[in-house]
């Protein structure tokens, strides 16, 4: 077995190894942050569960850091409470993004991970099995349900060489993107092995998993080996260490091969992580941001590198250099190690340890303005501003070019390349990171006045009519669906109130015209290619659910999206025919008949389009549990339903 199969096979509850069809395995650990979490909170509650029963849950206070008013500062005060009654472990604002910090404090090899953050799968740098999902489904977890996937086909990376100075581990991650796109990792794991791997450190092994969300991959996986126990002894873990290796001759579903020795700088250019060149062929071009830190590089070594690379120097006049440590621990370790004064004096500007401006958070930056991040994602108007200009790339880049003001290929600065050796202890600061309770059966949950319960959600139509209420492109996020960001998100908790910006971006005028249609019945949404993209939020499920939406017919889903749109009562539906997205226009009337009858009698439904006076075929990749999750209305539907039939 390669090591994905042995972590999937050693949690496997349901089903077999076979790739594409449905298994189930079991969850140890689960990860929630407060974009999300506050709505998983609230799924706790509904479901009325004592206690987690899973071996260590962890909520993490990363998002939603800026306190413009009461909304954000109540929800943290909700998460604490939350984290007490349920028995969660809680990570204070400012300690830093739950994916470092879970890596430094709880990940451990051979385990299984479900975050409600679609980043989840950088903890595969230990040998984990770490999954994004909606945050029902992390829920469902905590309550000590099994988690259901579709069985991926394991794609293999073989990695040789070493990586040639001012390239680094980010380079390999854009490279993948530069060959495959955000599409190429559907339906795979992808797992690294080879004799690179020696030259890549436990946090480089982080960048290249994390973004792996980035090409659509289930998650990614890494040997624990040497560099691992390593890493463990280096935070004072080393008794968490246990070495998974492939077994002699595994083989793997897909084979690829990367020569590390052979690439060089690279960036993805506006507005998506595929679009990926080397950095020669865009310098020159004046930039007004630069920002160092996020879930993707998350590193100690991500910082001290660009400290020295800007070290006795001062940073463009027009350029903004932000640095956002990514955990308090790292923050101290570069004051400690004197990273931080070289930073500090050379101009940057020092946030507070979390995700900003990665999720929208401040930092947007100047319109039609260059802005280079060491960011996993860069999608329209994320940052904040709508017509933004995000490029992604190394700390190297962003380091080069916040001191020459343009895009700069790092080779070309008059320097040799910085050389870095981590310490063999890190500051270990767990002060802000509060244990569960004994007992949480009589803390009351503290709920400001933004927070509202789940809204009840009506069970499926036995006939689905409706206008096509929006027809979009290929590549549509869930940044594009359900807006993130500074304006948005103290509405997480709010159902109704965060309903408002649901396709925002795309057509302003949605959440007016759904309100309407939904007292008609309700309507559809057609997509193109990989409709739902990005991150996990399931509010961009819930919200156009809450407004009607029955049912999304796209040529291909993104696989967090597609189930939390079952989870929630909203029906995924594939074209056939994917010429027939180009017969389908807005404002069609298209009907289904007994579209319950037909989801459980087979994969295929006859669509009319009574507008056009044609019918067209659609496909469902849903298994009959699926099937019944949709016609419930929703999981949580689903599961009432249960109970009151075994009482």
């Amino acid at each position: 077995m390669n090591v994905a199969q042995q972590l999937i096979g050693s949690h496997l509850v349901e089903g077999e190894l076979q790739p594409g069809t449905e298994i189930a395995i079991r969850i140890d650990q689960t990860l929630t942050q407060d974009a999300t979490g506050t709505m998983v909170m609230l799924e706790l509650e509904a479901m009325e569960l004592d206690r987690v029963r899973t071996e260590l849950s962890a909520q993490y206070v990363d998002h939603n850091l800026l306190q413009a008013d009461f909304r954000n500062a109540d929800d943290h005060l909700f998460l604490r409470s939350a984290c007490q009654r349920f028995g969660l472990w809680y990570s204070k604002p400012g300690n830093g993004v739950s994916h470092p910090v879970h890596m430094q404090r709880f990940g451990a090899p051979g385990r299984t991970l479900l975050g409600s953050d679609s980043h989840t799968c950088a903890a595969g740098s230990l040998g984990m099995l770490a999954i994004g999902a909606g945050g029902l489904e992390v829920a469902m977890a905590m309550a000590g349900e099994p988690f259901y996937l579709v069985m991926p086909e394991i794609w293999g990376v073989r990695l040789t060489g070493a990586l040639p100075d001012w390239v680094s581990a980010k380079d390999v991650i854009l490279e993948m993107l530069r060959r495959h796109d955000v599409k190429g990792g559907l339906g795979r794991i992808v797992e690294y092995h080879g004799p690179g791997l020696a030259s890549l450190s436990a946090m480089d092994r982080h960048v290249i998993a994390n973004m792996g969300a980035e090409l659509g991959a289930t998650t990614t996986v890494f040997p624990s080996d040497d560099e691992v126990r390593r890493f463990l002894a280096s935070e004072g873990r080393k008794h968490d260490w246990s070495e998974i290796l492939p077994d002699p001759g595994a083989t793997y579903d897909v084979d690829e091969e990367i020569d590390l020795s052979e690439l060089e700088p690279l960036i993805a250019t506006p507005s998506s992580p595929g679009n990926v060149v080397p950095v020669r062929e865009v310098a020159g071009a004046d930039i007004y941001q630069s920002v160092i830190g996020s879930s993707a590089n998350p590193g100690l070594r991500d910082f001290a590198i660009a400290a020295v690379i800007v070290d006795g120097k001062q940073t463009h006049d027009r350029v903004s250099f932000d640095v956002n440590p990514t955990s308090r621990q790292t923050l101290e370790t570069l004051d400690a190690e004197g990273y931080l004064l070289k930073l500090i004096t050379a101009g940057a500007r020092i946030h507070q340890a979390g995700c900003m401006g990665c999720i929208g958070m401040g930092q947007a930056p100047a319109t039609n303005q260059i802005s280079l991040r060491t960011f996993p994602r860069n999608f329209p108007g994320r940052s904040g501003t709508k017509e933004d200009q995000v490029y992604l790339c190394s700390p190297e880049t962003a380091a080069a070019s916040a001191l020459t003001g343009v895009i700069t290929d790092p080779r070309e600065l008059d320097m040799p390349y910085p050389r870095y050796s981590p310490p063999a202890t890190n500051h270990v600061n767990t002060e802000m990171l509060v244990a569960p309770t004994a007992d949480g059966g009589d803390v009351e949950l503290v709920k400001g006045p933004n927070i509202a319960s789940l809204p009840d959600l009506d069970q499926f139509p036995e006939t689905l009519t409706g206008p096509v209420l929006l027809k979009v492109g290929d590549n549509i996020s869930t940044d594009e669906i359900l807006p993130a960001g500074a304006q948005v998100l103290p509405f997480r908790s709010n159902i109704p109130a965060i309903s408002r910006f649901a396709f925002w971006q795309i057509d302003d005028t949605y959440h007016d015209r759904a309100l309407e249609c939904r007292e008609r019945g309700g309507h559809l949404v057609v997509g193109g290619d990989n409709y739902g993209q990005g991150s996990s939020r399931e509010h961009a499920a819930i919200a156009p659910r809450y407004l009607g939406l029955h049912a999304v017919i796209a040529k291909r889903f993104a696989r967090i999206h597609a189930q939390n749109l079952v989870n929630f009562g909203v029906l995924p539906l594939i074209f056939v025919d994917p010429a027939e997205y180009d017969r389908v226009d807005q404002d069609d009337e298209l009907s289904i008949p007994d579209v319950v009858d037909q989801l459980r009698a087979d994969h295929h439904i006859s669509v009319e389009n009574r507008t056009k006076q044609r019918t067209f075929a659609c496909t469902h990749r849903l298994s009959p549990r699926q099937v019944e999750l949709v016609v419930a209305g929703s999981l949580i539907s689903f599961l009432r339903n249960r109970v009151q039939r075994e009482s």
